[in-house]
């Protein structure tokens, strides 16, 4: 089988199966199995034949993409703001809607700021902040150990050596005042986790999904207690779902925060709520 076959075996195979980017995701998984790229395929994949290790790798690949374990579980890494980040099941997997919590904080995040990323899971939020700016400084906290040593992983692969992470059922262990607290918390209404799509519902963490009856649980939480910990006219950033906006901002303007802005992403849907401590 060529590789041109085997792309179009893998694309008719996830599609049959329901699997959306049935194209984009052969060509990841076949590049990933056979350490060839996109340029490879394109000029030599009708002329040049998998080896019987490769074409074996990319069969028993692709059947777990059709069971819908996530393409970034299969090849254990992501691309997170142009960084390359190991995943886990047991972790949130990073996504492009966070991305745009990232460069929204970054039109105020200063050189030199010292930041806390809440409900950090693989540290995605919090290094790439540390990676484009400079000499920024910064605690993720999260409740889960597993994700801690993940997030510690990334950093060493990252090479950022100056962030702290720490065990915290969110603020319960955090000390000290930051110029800015970020935060991507469970925002899912519990009774939807069951209606989401495979890959989400079965493949998640779902502590790291469900955001209580309402979805909203985690906000009163911060609301509440990131005042404490954030240095006057520090800015609180809070990754939201689409529709949740101005409920948030309600809880927020309820406990003193002032100039609350929702912000939509570049697909016009509200991604993410900003505040600045009163």
């Amino acid at each position: 089988m060529t590789y041109s076959e085997a792309l179009e075996y893998a694309e008719g195979y996830l599609s049959e199966r329901g699997v959306a980017e049935s194209r984009g995701d052969a060509y990841l998984l076949l590049s990933h199995i056979s350490g060839k790229d996109r340029t490879f395929f394109l000029t030599h994949g009708d002329e040049t034949a998998l080896s019987e290790e490769v074409l074996s790798g990319f069969r028993e690949i692709i059947e777990k993409r059709g069971e819908r374990i996530p393409v970034q579980l299969l090849t254990g890494h992501t691309d997170f703001m142009g960084l390359d980040f190991l995943v886990s099941e047991k972790v949130l997997i990073p996504r492009i809607d966070t991305e745009f919590l990232v460069e929204e904080a970054m039109t105020e995040v200063d050189d030199g700021s010292y930041v806390l990323d809440m409900c950090t899971g693989s540290g995605c939020v919090l290094l790439s902040l540390m990676k484009y700016k400079n000499a920024v400084t910064g605690v993720g906290a999260d409740i889960s150990p597993f994700a801690l040593s993940l997030a510690r992983e990334n950093a060493k692969r990252l090479s950022i050596e100056n962030a702290e992470f720490i065990e915290s059922d969110l603020f319960s262990n955090v000390e000290g005042r930051f110029d800015h607290i970020l935060c991507n918390p469970p925002y899912i209404k519990s009774e939807v986790i069951d209606t989401l799509m495979d890959e989400v519902r079965l493949h998640e963490p779902w502590n790291a999904l469900d955001g209580g009856e309402d979805g909203l649980m985690f906000y009163r939480r911060i609301a509440d207690e990131a005042s404490d910990h954030l240095c006057s006219g520090g800015h609180l950033f809070l990754e939201i779902g689409y529709d949740e906006g101005d409920q948030v901002s309600k809880i927020l303007e309820d406990v003193g925060y002032r100039n609350i802005r929702v912000i939509k992403d570049y697909s016009g849907n509200e991604r993410v709520v900003r505040c600045l401590k009163s």
